[in-house]
């Protein structure tokens, strides 16, 4: 049960943070780039980026091998969202949404990763790459074909724009790119990145994976003759430079995208064989029930299912299910990790104890919901990289592992050396009563205790009462039973459910008590740590440190990973950085399955092979089947 796109990576479909490279390298006056490896000393001009061994294809390679160059273009696809939109201005908005996951596709990145590799990006805006042999700067070479859809020539001066506007507004970006001193010109089609420091081995990547925005039209004038203001939410359609343009909106309510078929970039190697559909439109849907009903009303056209209930019960007996209309699929969820939790908000009073939050987890009867809610599906998370091989072992910390934890003994607790954090387990009635005198056990000693059957601060005499807000009604279900649970330890909640708008203005100013949230994580976490759970961000504005986690361990931590050397040393990093935020208690985690539920109508085509690491590849590689589309009836 999903609450949030993840942020990051180019689709139409949020996913993971993705890492981006260049294709094509050609040394000026130099080597062929035939015979130019990706992994050679710095300082030399490279056609793709990796974090490990050698990316899998070579300079002149034609096509990802899960994208299928015989493809045809054309066709409509229909993509359900829960929620509304009323700005197109990812800058100041995020990468938050199905709005905004699909406005990021009208903008080029200077690379495009490769998901069928855990760590290597290839080229698009960019035909060259070259670190500074100090480690200290990137070089990108622009291609000079790339445009505009209005025709002008996208430069780098679009780029050093797109960079200074991007960390100046925005509070991802601006802890994304901290390492990051400045970008300028370096040559007529060269940008350089100048950095703080050397030996932070993903930064090169992670600038790739920008998306680069027009100076022109973002420094113009509307067509009132006002001056346009990236600071500020518009509902203006953008000017884009990728395979899709937003053709037209109906604020709040749908937003289309058609193919641009003139596209500078088509016939680029990581594009060959990639958004194959004509048209691309996003049906917007306030109540997640109607969501639901409207797939089953033909409505649009691919549903990922993230509640067990619908999965369990909602389709079968649907005719167009036992038709083979409507197909029901499961892809496996391969290679990246994840943190869904309820988050506690670490800047109010009555959650700063750590007791107070364990007291919560104690609480909360997973198997039971896993039983009569969930249906068996879901299996309890146990780490901020649940499902990778990133995850701290079920063991205690050894080896370098342990050496990192060493040096930060007098900063985190004891325990973390002692014993692996575990879950409380609910599976018997004895243990739902053990569970619940610990949690007012850790209470009474967190400064309450219970008068008149209420949890009440010894101190000042004020109830410990707690809102969950959510912008799904599904999560009613959830939490409702979980306050049951509660109220037995003296604790009062309630649960607020608002619409997608308020909610994300509601975050930004992080004016709520517990909501839910995740945390997707790549096989190669990086600087997103940063914002994800440094200190640095706990107090800005919108971050993706809901929590407010603020540890000078947790810190430490992270700039060991972002600085780590190899893989062996990442992973250590990570796992000794997992370990300290489980100690921690800062969140309480939730659930997660191995695998992604989706159900489409049958109307589309894919590739024989799917991407290692990408999931179902829809829409980006799939197409349109006017074969099946003729069986099944043509979207409307």
């Amino acid at each position: 049960m999903t609450a949030y796109a993840a942020i990051g990576r180019r689709s139409f479909l949020a996913g993971a943070l993705a890492i981006a490279a260049a294709r094509n390298a050609v040394a000026q006056g130099g080597a062929d780039p035939a015979q130019v490896s990706a992994q050679e000393a710095p300082g030399t001009w490279r056609h793709a980026l990796t974090l490990l061994g050698d990316p899998k294809y070579p300079p002149d390679f034609k096509h990802f091998e899960y994208a299928d160059p015989a493809a045809p273009k054309g066709g409509l696809v229909r993509l359900g969202a829960q929620g509304g939109f009323d700005n197109l201005n990812f800058i100041v908005n995020g990468l938050k949404g199905d709005l905004e996951g699909g406005i990021t596709q009208i903008y080029e990145t200077l690379m495009e990763d490769s998901t069928d590799e855990p760590f290597s990006s290839y080229g698009q805006i960019a035909e060259g790459v070259r670190i500074a042999e100090d480690g200290k700067s990137v070089t990108y070479r622009l291609r000079p074909q790339a445009k505009w859809h209005d025709g002008q020539p996208l430069t780098v001066e679009d780029v050093i724009w797109s960079f200074d506007t991007l960390k100046a507004n925005s509070p991802f970006y601006a802890a994304y790119y901290q390492s990051v001193s400045k970008a300028e010109k370096t040559a007529e089609r060269e940008v350089t990145f100048r950095f703080d420091e050397a030996g932070n081995r993903e930064l090169p990547q992670v600038l790739g994976q920008m998306q680069v925005l027009p100076k022109h039209w973002w420094t113009g004038k509307d067509a009132q003759g006002k001056p346009r203001d990236a600071t500020q939410t518009t509902l203006e359609i953008p000017l884009g430079s990728g395979p899709y343009r937003l053709a037209k909106i109906d604020a709040g309510r749908s937003a289309v995208y058609e193919r641009v078929d003139d596209y500078w970039g088509k016939d680029l190697p990581v594009n060959v064989g990639r958004n194959n559909f004509q048209t691309v439109r996003f049906e917007y849907f306030r109540d997640g029930s109607v969501l639901l009903e409207a797939l089953k009303g033909d409505l649009y056209d691919f549903r990922t299912e993230n509640i067990a209930r619908n999965w369990a019960t909602a389709y079968d007996d649907f005719p167009a299910v036992k038709e083979g209309r409507l197909i029901k699929e499961e892809f496996p969820g391969r290679g990246t990790g994840i943190m869904q939790a309820f988050v506690f908000n670490l800047r109010r009073d009555k959650f700063k104890d750590e007791r107070v939050r364990r007291a919560f987890n104690l609480a909360m009867n997973f198997e039971e919901m896993n039983r009569q809610l969930f249906y068996g599906l879901y299996s309890r998370i146990d780490s901020y990289f649940f499902g990778s091989e990133l995850a701290a072992g079920p063991g205690l910390p050894e080896g370098a592992e342990k050496a990192l934890l060493e040096g930060l003994k007098d900063k985190i607790p004891a325990g973390v050396f002692t014993e692996r954090y575990k879950n409380p387990v609910n599976d018997t009635p004895e243990a739902v009563r053990t569970n619940l005198r610990e949690a007012v056990k850790l209470l009474r000693e967190a400064g309450y205790e219970l008068k008149g059957g209420q949890m009440v601060n010894k101190a000042s005499g004020e109830p410990l009462t707690v809102e969950f807000l959510e912008f799904q009604n599904v999560f009613e279900r959830v939490i409702l039973p979980f306050a049951a649970q509660l109220k037995l330890i003296g604790i009062q909640s309630s649960i607020r459910v608002i619409d997608q708008a308020q909610y994300q203005n509601r975050m930004r100013g992080y004016e709520f008590d517990i909501t839910t949230s995740n945390w997707p994580e790549s096989l190669s976490p990086g600087n997103e740590q940063r914002e994800f759970w440094g200190a640095a961000a706990a107090d800005k504005p919108g971050t993706r440190n809901i929590a407010g986690i603020k540890d000078p361990a947790v810190d430490a931590l992270i700039e060991k990973l972002i600085y780590s050397t190899d893989r062996e040393s990442q992973i250590a990093a990570t796992r000794a950085l997992d370990r300290v935020l489980l100690a921690h208690n800062y969140v309480l985690p939730q659930w997660s399955s191995p695998v992604t539920r989706t159900i489409h109508w049958n109307r589309f085509s894919r590739p024989k092979v799917l991407p290692k690491y990408g999931g179902s590849g829809f829409p980006t590689t799939w197409w349109y089947d006017e074969g099946l589309a003729a069986k099944t009836g043509a979207p409307r």
